[in-house]
C-alpha cells in the first residue's frame, strides 16, 4: 500500500484506512503496510506502527496485514518486528539489509535473527535491484527450514532459481514483479505482492482465480489487458508516485504528495502514463 500524506507532510491515516477498505473490497487477500511502495525508508518508526494499527482498524479480519519491518541493520529490524507484532500485524515482509551487501552467511544470520525475534510468519523479499545482492538459492533452501519463514516475495527474475525453490521447499512464493504473475503462478507460485493492484485489483483477482481454476485462456486474456497498465504504473516513475497519481485521476481522495527524495511525476512522465492507460482502454 502507498502511504498517503497530508498537505503538511503528516501521514493521512483517514485516507489510508479508506484505501485499505477499497483494496480489500476489490479482491486483495492481504495488505502490505510500509513496504517499498509505502515509502518505508522515509517513514518514522511510530508512523509504521500506526499504519499497521490503522489497517487492522479498517479491514479487521477481512484481510491479513503484513508489516514491512525492514531497515538496513539487524538490530533495528528486530525492534520493528516487535513493534509490528504489538500493533497487531499478521506477518512481516523482510528485505535483505540494503547497502551493506552482506555475505550469504550474513543474509542467513539476519533472516534467522528477525524470524526468531517475534511470533509472526515471515515473508522473505529477494530484490537484488534494491538491496545490491541476490539471495542465493542454497540460502533460501536453508531459510525455508525455519518454522516461521513461510513465504518468498520473488523479484529476482531468475526462473531457474525460482523453480528450484518451488520444487524443493514448502515456501509460498509470490511474484514481486507485476508482469511475472502468470508465468510464476504457472510454475506453482501462490500469487503476487502487487503495486498495480492499487488501480487494477479486479483484473489481478480475475487472472489469479483463472489460474487456480486451470483456465489458461482466461488468464492469458487478463494478462494481456494488464500489460499497458503495468507499464504505466511500473516503468515510467517509481511505484509510489504513479500509484498516487493514478488513484487521484480515478477520483480516489488521496493527495499525490510523496516524501523526498521522491518527487511527483513531471508533465512528460504524466503524458507517458496517460498514453499507457489509454492504450489499455481507460477513459482518462
Amino acid at each position: 500500500m502507498v502511504t498517503p500524506f497530508t498537505e503538511d507532510d503528516r501521514v493521512d491515516y483517514e485516507a489510508f484506512e479508506a484505501l485499505a477498505e477499497k483494496l480489500v473490497d476489490e479482491g486483495n487477500d492481504a495488505l502490505v503496510v510500509s513496504g517499498t511502495t509505502g515509502e518505508t525508508s522515509t517513514l518514522e518508526d511510530h508512523e509504521k506502527e500506526g499504519l499497521v494499527r490503522a489497517a487492522k482498524s479498517a479491514v479487521g479480519d477481512r484481510a491479513k496485514i503484513i508489516a514491512g519491518t525492514s531497515t538496513n541493520h539487524t538490530s533495528h529490524d528486530l525492534e520493528m518486528a516487535r513493534r509490528a507484532e504489538r500493533a497487531g500485524a499478521d506477518g512481516q515482509l523482510v528485505v535483505t539489509p540494503y547497502y551493506n551487501k552482506p555475505s550469504q552467511d550474513g543474509v542467513l544470520a539476519h533472516y534467522t535473527a528477525v524470524a526468531d525475534a517475534v511470533d509472526l510468519p515471515l515473508m522473505i523479499y529477494d530484490i537484488p535491484g534494491r538491496t545490491g545482492i541476490p539471495i542465493a538459492t542454497d540460502t533460501l533452501l536453508q531459510l525455508a527450514e525455519h518454522p516461521k519463514i513461510m513465504a518468498l516475495k520473488d523479484a529476482k527474475n531468475d526462473i531457474t532459481a525460482t523453480t528450484e525453490v518451488l520444487t524443493k521447499t514448502e515456501l509460498e512464493v509470490y511474484s514481486g514483479d507485476d508482469q511475472n504473475v502468470l508465468a510464476w503462478m504457472a510454475m506453482g507460485a501462490a500469487g503476487v505482492v502487487s503495486v498495480t493492484s492499487h488501480v487494477a485489483a479486479p483484473h489481478f483477482r480475475r487472472m489469479i482465480d483463472a489460474v487456480l481454476d486451470y483456465d489458461l485462456k482466461e488468464a492469458r486474456i487478463v494478462h494481456g489487458e494488464l500489460g499497458p497498465v503495468i507499464r504505466a504504473l511500473m516503468t515510467r516513475v517509481q511505484g509510489a508516485v504513479s500509484s498516487k497519481l493514478v488513484l487521484d485521476w480515478l477520483s480516489f481522495p488521496i493527495r499525490t504528495d510523496v516524501r523526498l527524495p521522491l518527487v511527483q511525476a513531471n508533465a512528460a512522465e504524466q503524458e507517458l502514463i496517460l498514453a499507457d492507460l489509454r492504450e489499455a482502454g481507460w477513459d482518462l
